[in-house]
């Protein structure tokens, strides 16, 4: 909700978290709180030349802060979305999207992607998003055969992406990339770690050092693990699709190093569940939710199983949510 004011104030109040703040949008300061999501918005729309007024914001949300659900993102893309409605400037979902992300990386500080702010912007009901960063192509793939829910499992483990572990990934796949390209496996020309195959894995892990070539393993293993789920999701293989859950899960765990025992003990318990076609965690990990694909009708089912599960394993009954594939944001008023 928002209504412009006459003078320069911005005012907001964030009512699931019942505080309130406010700046001034000729003077944008970071405080390191969540009012630096909306300052990053304006300071995005200055970068863009526009001179933006005052405004009365009202902000409330549904996702769980710190989890891995992209709550930054969905948070950055409303504003955008709101902010620009406001204004009248005519902004595309993909200019949302970029401009929620140049808030949180550019202002925020945090080292983080364009796929959260896209996925925000631009989901589609009943299906996934297959988005390529290189070519900025996004192709809305429906998913096949019987509907699929999403069951999302807390670990009890909080996370925050600006610790600076997705940073040191990035930097270690960077590292990686550059020892392949010097032992002549990848070309000069190589700008990723997507330009290598998994063809190219022996190679590597006789050039590079341990840790870099589990890091350049995940990646080159799940950019061929995202094409393998598109096009079971299309066939509406369940099996194959539970299987690339299972074997991300394991990368995530072993070569990204990026799982917890907690987030690992949900996905066994999904792997076990009638209903679960398969199970892996979201985000950057390091705590926050599990993803499991279930069956509709067995939703509440699973939902049982592995709370309790959890509850038998850790001592306490884990949060959870239930979703399906969903149209992305959009201005109403």
């Amino acid at each position: 909700m928002l209504a412009p004011r006459t003078d320069r104030r911005v005012r907001v109040r964030a009512w699931d978290l019942d505080e309130s703040g406010e700046f001034s949008s000729d003077s944008l300061d970071r405080g390191g709180t969540w009012l630096d999501y909306v300052q990053g918005t304006f300071s995005a729309l200055a970068e863009r030349g526009v001179d933006s007024p005052g405004f009365d914001l009202g902000i409330a949300s549904t996702v769980p802060l710190d989890s891995g659900l992209s709550s930054s993102a969905a948070l950055g893309v409303a504003l955008a979305a709101g902010v620009g409605a406001g204004l009248g400037l005519g902004l595309s979902p993909e200019d949302w999207a970029r401009i929620a992300h140049r808030a949180e990386n550019g202002f925020v500080g945090v080292r983080c992607g364009l796929l959260d702010p896209l996925a925000s912007a631009l989901g589609r009901e009943g299906h996934v998003l297959r988005i390529d960063f290189r070519s900025e192509e996004v192709e809305a793939i429906a998913i096949g055969g019987q509907a699929l829910g999403i069951l999302l499992v807390h670990s009890g483990v909080e996370r925050r992406l600006a610790d600076g572990v997705y940073g040191q990934r990035v930097t270690e796949c960077r590292q990686a990339l550059e020892a392949a390209q010097r032992a002549g496996i990848a070309p000069p020309s190589a700008r990723a770690l997507r330009d290598l195959t998994l063809a190219d894995l022996p190679d590597l892990e006789s050039a590079l050092e341990p840790v870099a070539f589990r890091r350049a393993r995940h990646v080159i293993g799940e950019n061929h693990r995202v094409d393998a789920f598109c096009q079971a999701l299309a066939k509406g293989d369940l099996a194959r699709l539970g299987a690339l859950l299972a074997l991300g899960q394991a990368s995530l765990r072993d070569d990204y190093a990026v799982s917890t025992p907690e987030l690992d003990f949900l996905c066994e318990l999904g792997a076990d569940c009638p209903g679960v076609v398969g199970s892996r965690l979201t985000g950057a990990g390091l705590g926050g939710f599990t993803l499991h694909l279930v069956d509709p009708d067995e939703m509440e089912a699973a939902r049982e199983h592995l709370g309790e599960g959890f509850r038998a394993r850790f001592g306490r009954l884990p949060a959870s949510l239930a979703a399906l594939p969903s149209r992305g944001a959009w201005v109403e008023g």
